[in-house]
C-alpha cells in the first residue's frame, strides 16, 4: 500500500508541473498556435507573372480568392490564393515583378512598371484581404487589421535599366528590395548562373547598392555570385536579403549561399529566406533537374521543328525517371544549417511559389506552410524560434533598412 501510495503521489506532482504527455503539445499544435500570433511574411511568390501570363493583366478571368478552378493558359492550378495564404498563416507577401532578362533595357523598365501596377490592382481588387505596405509598420498595421501585406520586390537590377533615376522610381511606385540580378550577369553585377563581367560589383554596382540604402531599398542577394555577395556586403550600410535560396553546404548549388557569406551575415544582420525549390535544398533532386535539362537538349536536336515528338520524347523520360521525393525535412535541413553557422536571428522563409515547375511533395502550395513549422518544432526549434522564422527577422531587415536610410538623410542636412 505504501509503494502504491508513493507512485501515486509522483504522478499527482508530475502532472502538476505540465509533465502528464495528454498536456503536451502537438508539433502541428506548436505551428498553429505560433503562426496564429506571428504569421508568416514569405520573401518570394511570383503571382504577378502568372497573371501577366495567363490572364494578360485581365482581372476579370479569374478570382484570386480561390484560383484553383481557373487555369487560365497553364496546364497546372496556380500554388496561390487567398483561401490558402490564410490557411497556410501567411500575413506578409512580397510578390515578385519578374521580367524577362533578356528584354531590351528600354522594354525591361517598361515591363517592371506594369507588373508593379498589377501587384497594385491586385490590392485594390481584394481590399478585405489585402493591404499593400511600404514599411515595417505597415506590416504590422495589415496584421492587426487581419489582412496579408502586400509588398512588392523586383527581380533582377535588369529592372532598372542601367539607371539610377528608374531606380529611385520604382521605389516610389512601391518596389521594397531588388534582386541585384537575375540568372543573366549585367554590365554592373556578376549572376550565379551566367559568366561573370565585373567579378563582383562594378562601379556602377557599388553606387546601385548605395543608393538603394539612401532610398530604404533592400539590397537583395539571391541570384548573384558569391563575388558579389562579398562586394554588397562591403559595399552596403543596411541589413541585405536572400529572398529565396538555401544553404550550399547542404546542396552545392551556385543558387545557393555559401558558408563564408552565411558568416558574415550576423555583421550585417541580414537575412537567408530559405527556398523550397526542390533542385536548390537536394543533390538528387538537383542532378535530376540537370539530367532532364540535358535531355530536353537531346529532344531538341533530334526533333527540330516538332514540338509534339519533343514532349513526347520528355514525357516518356519522366515516366522512366520519375522526379526524386523532396519534402519539409530537405528545407528544414538547410534551416538547421544556416542556424549553425549564422545564428537562429538569420533565418527567413521564401516559398517561390507560382515561380518553380515542382514543389516538395508536403509543401505543395501556399496552405502548407505549417507543415514545414511543425517539422521544426519535432527538432526542437522554440516557439521564440519559430516565430523569429515566420516574421521576426524579416521585419528586423525592414527596420534595419529604414533606419539606415533615415540616418543618411539626417547626415545629410
Amino acid at each position: 500500500m505504501k509503494t502504491i501510495n508513493i507512485v501515486r503521489s509522483l504522478a499527482l506532482a508530475f502532472t502538476a508541473i505540465g509533465g502528464s504527455s495528454a498536456s503536451a503539445q502537438t508539433a502541428e499544435q506548436v505551428a498553429q498556435d505560433v503562426l496564429a500570433e506571428n504569421p508568416v511574411i514569405d520573401g518570394h511568390n511570383d503571382v504577378p507573372e502568372q497573371i501577366a501570363e495567363r490572364f494578360d493583366g485581365d482581372f476579370s478571368q479569374f478570382d484570386f480568392r480561390n484560383t484553383v478552378p481557373t487555369l487560365g493558359t497553364g496546364e497546372k492550378p496556380m500554388h496561390t490564393d487567398i483561401a490558402r495564404l490564410r490557411k497556410g498563416r501567411v500575413g506578409g507577401q512580397f510578390w515578385s515583378v519578374w521580367i524577362d532578362p533578356e528584354l531590351p533595357k528600354f522594354e525591361a523598365v517598361q515591363r517592371v512598371i506594369e507588373q508593379i501596377d498589377i501587384v497594385h490592382r491586385l490590392v485594390e481588387q481584394y481590399p478585405g484581404d489585402l493591404q499593400l505596405a511600404l514599411t515595417a509598420a505597415d506590416v504590422e498595421a495589415a496584421q492587426k487589421e487581419g489582412k496579408i501585406a502586400s509588398l512588392i520586390g523586383m527581380e533582377g537590377g535588369h529592372s532598372i535599366g542601367n539607371s539610377l533615376p528608374v531606380l529611385r522610381q520604382t521605389y516610389a511606385l512601391g518596389a521594397r528590395y531588388m534582386t541585384l540580378t537575375h540568372w543573366k550577369t549585367l554590365d554592373w553585377a556578376d549572376s550565379a548562373t551566367d559568366a561573370p563581367k565585373s567579378d563582383g560589383l562594378s562601379e556602377f554596382g557599388v553606387s546601385v547598392v548605395e543608393e538603394m540604402n539612401r532610398l530604404g531599398m533592400i539590397v537583395d542577394l539571391s541570384h548573384v555570385s558569391e563575388a558579389t555577395m562579398s562586394d554588397a556586403l562591403d559595399a552596403t550600410k543596411a541589413p541585405v536579403i536572400f529572398s529565396h535560396s538555401s544553404a550550399n553546404a547542404i546542396t552545392k548549388h551556385p543558387r545557393n549561399v555559401p558558408d563564408s557569406i552565411l558568416k558574415r551575415l550576423p555583421s550585417n544582420g541580414g537575412v537567408v529566406m530559405v527556398t523550397f525549390v526542390p533542385s536548390y535544398v537536394s543533390a538528387e533532386n538537383r542532378d535530376w533537374d540537370a539530367a532532364k535539362k540535358a535531355e530536353a537538349a537531346r529532344a531538341a536536336a533530334l526533333y527540330p521543328g516538332d514540338k509534339a515528338a519533343r514532349e513526347g520524347y520528355i514525357a516518356r523520360w519522366q515516366e522512366a525517371h520519375p522526379m526524386p521525393s523532396v519534402t519539409a525535412k530537405d528545407i528544414a535541413d538547410h534551416i538547421d544549417h544556416i542556424r549553425s553557422v549564422a545564428g537562429i536571428e538569420y533565418i527567413g522563409l521564401g516559398g517561390d511559389y507560382d515561380g518553380i515547375t515542382f514543389t516538395p511533395d508536403d509543401l505543395a502550395d501556399v496552405s502548407t506552410y505549417p507543415v514545414l513549422f511543425a517539422e521544426l518544432a519535432n527538432r526542437g526549434y522554440s516557439a521564440a524560434d519559430l516565430a523569429k522564422i515566420a516574421r521576426g527577422n524579416i521585419l528586423r531587415v525592414m527596420r534595419g533598412v529604414e533606419s539606415t536610410a533615415a540616418q543618411i538623410a539626417k547626415n545629410k542636412k
